[in-house]
């Protein structure tokens, strides 16, 4: 198969990558799973942008100070600067976000923001934004989408990249060649234990890069969110309870019904404090209380956590409700410039499959869904100008073998991250240990 850019993923970042490539250029999307089972249909709390230009340097200051201000600065500005045209072409697809009573955007505020400046709807943003992004694709007559579609292998030659090997919904192995190809493959949240993360998404992106020498950024970094519903069954994917609630005034308790830290720190903070009130207590999860938040605003804005609760049988607000850490989010990925270009040709890596360096070490609540888009726009663009420099390569004679074994093939793709990821974290060990 042929195609001018093949997009590897169905979250925001690809589905908005596709609606700003040229009309007259065949595209192709393969999505591991059906379109809608991407991570970006699953965030809950909402989106900042900037609202207002007086509010840039406290939200630049909000997300260096959230990433430990190992942050790229300049993809920091980037993002900020450009979210409200992105807000505009999302209201411009009926993206339906919270209004006032005078019909202006409402803000609401998550952990670690000196401000309101996040747009919403619902709990259920993401979901918001992403099924309207995938509705605008369903319109576009050079995309063609391929659901159960799993890329296994890049085809590349002298850092090059010419397409991918790829699984298909029934089995058979295949080429895809393309003067572009695009890594929007999502997190690696399936390949740990606890995870908010669908769990297909076993960063098979990164691997690959890994596998064939793309440069990777801070795989090391990864989030965990400090608040999911406990659940004892281990194959649950973990439920986030947002951000958003203890923004609105949620608060935390030990097993002794005792507050133990301030709800609105950074996440890997509040995630330190609630590990060790668990190992202090010996205790599973700690507990979260709603009562502080209107029975009628938690009805009306988190009315997906509510009935959640509900069918594992917790009355809220009434009754505190049991909550554990899971990783969450991806900060590290294959290092990326502004334009979402990687260190190999023809290749770009976007959303949380790419490292731009905008999260540094831990991510503002709320701007994972903006970078995402932001920099998918961007690199859109660049391939739109560089299109004519590409060029494209045969791939005839590929041997499939090492593709077969499917089950063996993803365990190998997942120590390759892990065994990375051990890696990173050992050098950044050493390097400490030299500072001190």
């Amino acid at each position: 198969m042929q195609t001018d850019v093949l997009i590897v993923g169905s979250g925001c970042a690809g589905l908005y990558c596709a609606l700003n490539l040229p009309k007259d250029k065949n595209i192709l999307m393969i999505t591991k799973d059906i379109v809608e089972h991407s991570d970006s249909y699953l965030a809950q709390g909402g989106m900042c942008m900037l609202k207002d230009p007086d509010d840039f340097d406290s939200y630049f200051y909000d997300t260096m100070k959230a990433g430990h201000f190992e942050n790229d600065t300049a993809a920091v500005e980037t993002m900020i600067k450009e979210s409200p045209d992105l807000v505009k072409d999302l209201l411009s697809y009926g993206v339906d976000f919270q209004r006032d009573e005078d019909g202006n955007l409402a803000y609401t505020r998550e952990g670690a923001h000196a401000r309101n400046r996040i747009v919403y709807h619902e709990d259920i943003t993401g979901k918001e934004i992403t099924s309207h992004l995938y509705e605008q694709c369903k319109k576009l007559d050079n995309l063609t989408i391929k659901e159960h579609w799993t890329m296994v292998d890049l085809l590349t030659k002298d850092n090059c990249c010419y397409g991918v090997v790829v699984r298909k919904d029934d089995g058979s192995l295949d080429t895809i060649t393309a003067n572009y190809t695009v890594l929007a493959c999502g997190g690696i949240g399936g390949i740990y234990r606890y995870s908010t993360n669908y769990r297909h998404l076993t960063g098979d992106g990164i691997a690959v890069a890994i596998k064939h020498g793309v440069e990777l950024k801070n795989v090391n970094y990864v989030q965990i969110h400090p608040t999911t519903f406990y659940s004892e069954k281990e194959e649950d994917r973990s439920f986030l309870i947002s951000e958003s609630v203890r923004g609105e005034g949620a608060k935390l308790y030990n097993n002794s019904k005792e507050r133990f830290t301030e709800e609105l720190l950074p996440r890997d903070i509040l995630t330190g404090n609630i590990r060790k009130e668990m190992k202090r207590e010996g205790s599973e999860h700690v507990w979260l209380s709603m009562k502080t938040i209107d029975p009628e605003q938690l009805k009306e804005h988190f009315p997906n956590i509510v009935e959640h609760c509900k069918e594992h049988g917790y009355n809220v607000p009434d009754e505190m409700i049991p909550v554990v850490p899971a990783q969450h989010y991806f900060m590290g990925g294959i290092k990326v410039n502004l334009q979402s270009k990687t260190s190999m040709d023809q290749l770009y890596a976007i959303g949380e499959t790419a490292c731009n360096g905008v999260h540094g070490r831990n991510r503002l609540a709320s701007n994972s869904l903006l970078e995402s888009m932001v920099f998918a726009k961007r690199a859109a663009k660049e391939m739109t100008a560089e299109f004519d420099k590409t060029k494209t390569k045969s791939f005839d004679n590929v041997d499939f073998t090492p593709y077969e074994d499917k089950k063996k093939l993803e365990e190998e793709y997942k120590q390759l991250i892990r065994d990375e990821i051990d890696k990173e974290n050992a050098k950044m060990n050493d390097e400490e240990k030299q500072e001190n």
